[in-house]
């Protein structure tokens, strides 16, 4: 198998139509009034957002937009609004700034040096905002990680990717832009640099340390069992590069399931305790 930018492409048609059933067919399943999301002005929200909008109908779809002061753009919540009048959906602004603050004087031992706890903790207030509005309106929480992000473990931990579904879980980055170029995402978004925005200047291709067109051919040959140095040889790149993805892919996958426990009993759940379909 080659390793090219044709690897990476789909049909955009067809995958907008199987993610709105998917959508559809879970939130008519478990009885839910309809979905929220955080939408920040991204390439994945903005995706996720239009294709809730597209398959239950925009009223469905309660979008919050969660800025806080250190990371707050108004160019974010411009496109935020820009896509709200797009497609209709809901959208309501919730400021975090204060709860942020309150929980930063909660913790006896908090550092506000340590930027990485700090920005994860914006990642968690956000969750349990969502999941305050999925419990109050009967509404499941719609995640939207893409795969990318997801392979690389490149997600707060019970923050960004806690979701009920995650509709573009199994697109990779490059994959989401062919999409929202088909749902007709307004450019400037779609060439936005992305950002989790938990601190100031972050971006994601920076901590990376790769332009997602390579970092994705990588993960799509991990994806299809190729080993690194081929992968290396077939997309010009140093074995050591494609092994530090690697490394990164692999020491994340705690992120990715859900709580270890120790077996002691005949099933056990989170490891082989399966509903049967018949029940």
């Amino acid at each position: 198998m080659r390793l090219t930018k044709e690897s990476l492409q789909i049909n955009p048609s067809a995958t907008e139509q199987r993610i709105s059933r998917f959508v559809k067919d879970y939130t008519r399943k478990v009885g839910a009034e309809g979905v929220v999301l955080g939408v920040s002005g991204g390439l994945d929200s903005a995706t996720t957002a239009a294709l809730c909008s597209r398959s239950l109908g925009a009223k469905k779809v309660q979008a919050l937009f969660m800025p806080e002061r250190e990371t707050y753009t108004e160019t974010d919540e411009e496109h935020a609004r820009l896509l709200a009048e797009k497609f209709g959906f809901l959208m309501k602004k919730v400021d975090i700034t204060d709860s942020l603050h309150a929980l930063y004087k909660a913790i006896p031992d908090y550092e506000s040096k340590d930027i990485l706890s700090r920005g994860n903790l914006k990642a968690r207030i956000r969750m349990l905002i969502w999941y305050y509005y999925a419990n109050n309106k009967r509404l499941i929480v719609v995640g939207s990680s893409d795969k990318s992000e997801a392979m690389l473990g490149y997600f707060t931990k019970w923050g960004d990717a806690s979701a009920d579904i995650a509709p573009i879980m199994d697109l990779y980055k490059t994959q989401v832009s062919q999409l929202a170029l088909h749902l007709e995402i307004p450019l400037e978004i779609i060439k936005k640099s992305p950002t989790p925005a938990l601190w100031p200047g972050q971006t994601a291709e920076s901590e990376l340390g790769l332009k997602y067109e390579v970092l994705d051919l990588i993960l799509y040959g991990f994806e299809h069992f190729m080993d690194c140095q081929t992968i290396a040889d077939q997309l010009d790149l140093t074995t050591q590069t494609v092994e530090g993805v690697k490394k990164r892919w692999l020491q994340t996958e705690h992120k990715r399931q859900m709580p270890l426990t120790c077996k002691l009993e005949f099933r056990t759940v989170t490891n082989d305790f399966r509903l049967s379909r018949n029940r």
